[in-house]
């Protein structure tokens, strides 16, 4: 992907244009989100960066994702099916990592998708574990030595 960060003029680091600023993801449990979203983001070398009565932010780099139990959800489950948010994709160090994450995530409230293609669910070239929580949402870790 390239370096995030460019310099600017004075020698000031700013975020490379396009890079994401910060995805918001309403949750419909927020401690469902801190026990399984925030135990992963923190294993990737995020760090909590927001945390008010509702919602928690961990950031990496100049990017940073909020997760948010807000009063107006209409819903009590995420559908990653329906239009909107399919998944998260990470980059992972190598296969030895996804590995280990992947064990670990069931004490987290993760639950491993696709077991009977696992680690190969996204193609024979593509190793990567595919992760759900009790709220519906999926995540992706891709091995870093992957194609």
């Amino acid at each position: 992907m390239g370096d995030q960060l460019s310099a600017a003029e004075g020698g000031a680091i700013r975020p490379t244009n396009g890079t994401l600023h910060h995805v918001e993801i309403w949750v419909p449990d927020l401690d469902v989100a801190v026990a399984s979203l925030g135990w992963l983001l923190e294993r990737l070398g995020y760090t909590l960066f927001q945390s008010w009565d509702a919602g928690r932010s961990w950031r990496l780099g100049p990017t940073y994702l909020v997760f948010e139990q807000s009063p107006a959800l209409t819903s009590d489950r995420h559908e990653r099916c329906r239009p909107g948010l399919n998944h998260l994709a990470f980059h992972v160090g190598g296969r030895a990592a996804v590995d280990a994450l992947a064990a670990e995530a069931g004490g987290h409230g993760w639950q491993l998708m696709f077991g009977d293609r696992h680690p190969y669910a996204g193609g024979d070239e593509h190793y990567a574990a595919y992760l759900e929580n009790a709220d519906g949402f999926e995540v992706e870790l891709v091995a870093g030595d992957d194609g």
